[in-house]
């Protein structure tokens, strides 16, 4: 994985580069930056360059991103010191003096995912290539308190990090997703209904309890990133993500980075209004995208046609899941085939309106939606050709997520492995 070289993966580091450099141009405007953001800028294109194209030498990294050796010999003595990298073997591949190669720590290094969902706690060690080392997930009965939530999820991070310990992995950070509104700047959940939460601070609590990093974020943004790092978006600049649990939320990638707005809860793309005067949504508007295309919305909306189909008689549809509606259209239920083709017009009218605003290269379903992608994306597709402009849909992917339902917390982890790609000292 580390090895590889593609087009893609060159596009990115390109665009990496070019959002680094303006970064730094827009923080010191007279160019002159000061020598601790210029080390900690060219570290991060050390790290990201070893991730993506190890092993390298130091005279090729020194090269990749065009600094001289002196320079190079103080970033890469830094992140050895931090455990990091390895000093591996020598290259014997080419005439003149070899040199010893270096690859990224991914195996000595780790990072812990934790999700805390509306019903349940889902905890995920992993070293720093994502491969998993421990989990565990625990279901919580609705109603529950939310410090219930809270206790559980720091009782099992405590297993995670003794599990860590033993296996003398060096863990560099927690990854914490929360369902609602969250303010990732400052590491606390503003709103969840769900766990009836209003502006709880997370980060501070976890980084005291804990004494390591922690970055908290929504759902959506955090599956875009596993998608990002390990998924079908990888090395993909430009893509959005759609997480569908609790409801509908949107990871949106741009030139490499999460585009979060002004207040940093950018991705709100379940409250789109698609049909004016429609369903009331839990977010107090009617119409809203999640209404229409939202896990919950749909099994209601079976409920409904199914009922309208048999007559009036009632029907029990509980802990039916929207892989059992796919599996009852492919059997001729009627009412499901309905159901679906019905949210696959709906899912492509939103992509439609994404696409317009923002052209991504690829759009990708996760959650309850990506478990039943085949289903929905025919249908989607068509739509999308129907409703967005030919130069940008002509160019558009829409595929499920590769992740499955650990998309969320493995995206927890990529919040670990994101920082230190951006920030390694």
């Amino acid at each position: 994985m580390l090895g590889s070289t593609t087009n893609a993966a060159q596009s990115h580091l390109s665009s990496l580069h070019h959002v680094q450099g303006s970064h730094l141009a827009h923080m010191f405007p007279t160019g002159k930056a000061d020598q601790d953001t210029i080390r900690r800028h060219n570290a991060s294109l050390a790290m990201n360059e070893l991730w993506r194209y190890a092993p390298l030498s130091r005279a090729e990294l020194a090269k990749r991103i065009g600094v001289n050796r002196s320079t190079i010999s103080g970033i890469v003595a830094r992140l050895l010191d931090a455990k990091l990298i390895l000093e591996t073997r020598f290259r014997t591949d080419r005439v003149g003096r070899p040199g010893l190669l270096l690859e990224v720590n991914t195996q000595g290094v780790g990072a812990i995912g934790v999700e805390i969902g509306l019903e349940y706690v889902h905890v995920l060690l992993t070293d720093l290539a994502g491969q998993p080392l421990w989990r565990r997930r625990i279901l919580i009965g609705a109603g529950e308190e939310q410090e219930t939530y809270v206790h559980i999820a720091e009782e099992m991070t405590r297993q995670a990090l003794t599990t860590a310990e033993e296996a003398e992995l060096l863990v560099c950070g927690i990854g914490l997703i929360l369902p609602g509104l969250v303010d990732a700047a400052q590491g606390a959940l503003r709103y969840a209904p769900g766990l009836r939460l209003v502006d709880a601070q997370f980060r501070s609590r976890w980084a005291e309890r804990f004494d390591l990093p922690v970055i908290v974020e929504n759902n959506a943004n955090a599956g875009a990133l596993a998608e990002f790092y390990f998924g079908v978006a990888r090395d993909i600049a430009d893509f959005i993500y759609i997480a569908s649990e609790p409801g509908i939320g949107g990871g949106i990638m741009a030139r490499g980075e999460l585009l979060r707005g002004e207040n940093g809860f950018a991705g709100e793309i379940g409250h789109m209004c698609i049909v004016p005067n429609g369903e009331a949504c839990g977010c107090g508007k009617r119409g809203c995208w999640e209404t229409l295309i939202g896990p919950k919305a749909l099994i209601s909306a079976y409920h409904r046609r199914a009922r309208d189909f048999n007559g009036g008689a009632k029907m029990d549809v509980n802990g039916i899941g929207l892989s059992d509606l796919a599996e009852a259209a492919s059997l001729s239920d009627v009412a499901a085939g309905a159901v679906l083709r019905e949210a696959g017009r709906y899912l492509g009218i939103g992509i439609a309106n994404l696409v317009n605003i923002f052209n991504p290269k690829i759009v990708i379903l996760g959650g309850a939606l990506g478990e039943i992608g085949d289903t929905l994306i025919p249908v989607a597709r068509e739509t999308v050709k129907e409703e967005s402009l030919f130069p940008m849909r002509d160019s558009l992917t829409i595929l499920p997520s590769a992740q499955g339902t650990d998309d969320s917390v493995l995206g927890a982890v990529s919040l670990v492995l994101d920082s230190v790609l951006r920030a390694p000292v």
